[in-house]
């Protein structure tokens, strides 16, 4: 249930910890997409930092695991800043780095973790009566850099975060829009429900490039308008 693990840490509160993975994508001669590595981590953390924040925890830290090589560090790091900057947040970043060995293919892992109090987890609080809806495109590859109109923008990820319309948020990853509503729906005691939605509910999702949202269908206008194109209804079976 839902890519974030929670440990016991205070009276009240929880560590909250999500991760996310990335290999044979970089500036590396055996890497399947080509990308600047800066590029990498910044949808790395995106993925890991979408995750943590969208069950209501407070990002603390990120966690860098790489494998690509020493010369590349402070590019990755460049690139969680960018992610953290479009999120809103500021972060401290520490990690390692194989350096013993070479390799001929890119592999990174970006761990972000933080704090959530017991009564703000956003798991599990989607009413009956709640509308659905698929913000951007599922994209996954080199789809992710020549269709950036599609990608959700963390702004937009933030607002709908904020907003008391907005029930829960789940980023959508390599699993697709199908999963990620079995979850949802598992969460809030309704398995096996089927849905419907304009995109393909089984295509990879890549680096969270869309999320899937429920929401008061009071606010559907609103919401529609503030998200445009990027708004794809999601049907609920009853």
């Amino acid at each position: 249930m839902r890519d974030v693990l929670f440990l016991p840490f205070a009276d009240g509160m929880e560590l909250a910890v999500a991760a996310d993975g990335s290999a044979a994508v970089g500036d590396k001669p055996g890497d399947v997409v080509s990308v600047p590595v800066d590029v990498v981590a910044y949808f790395s953390a995106r993925v890991a930092l979408m995750e943590l924040l969208s069950v209501g925890a407070e990002a603390r830290v990120v966690v860098l695991q790489n494998f690509i090589a020493d010369d590349r560090w402070e590019a990755l790091c460049r690139g969680v800043r960018r992610t953290c900057r479009e999120l809103g947040i500021d972060l401290p970043i520490t990690g390692s780095t194989e350096s013993n060995f070479s390799t001929v293919q890119s592999a990174l892992g970006v761990t972000a973790i933080g704090t959530v109090a017991n009564e703000r987890k956003r798991i599990g609080i989607t009413p009956e009566e709640a509308k659905f809806a698929v913000i951007g495109r599922p994209l996954v590859g080199s789809a992710v850099l020549s269709h950036p109109e599609w990608v959700a923008p963390l702004s937009l990820f933030v607002e709908l975060l904020a907003s008391p319309s907005v029930y829960e948020l789940v980023p959508i990853g390599s699993k697709g829009i199908y999963y990620e509503w079995m979850q949802l729906s598992a969460a809030n005691g309704r398995q096996g429900r089927a849905c419907a939605c304009p995109l393909p509910l089984f295509a990879s999702g890549g680096p969270a490039t869309s999320f899937l949202i429920s929401y008061d269908r009071a606010a559907e206008g609103a919401l529609r308008k503030r998200a445009g194109r990027l708004f794809f209804p999601l049907f609920a079976e009853r």
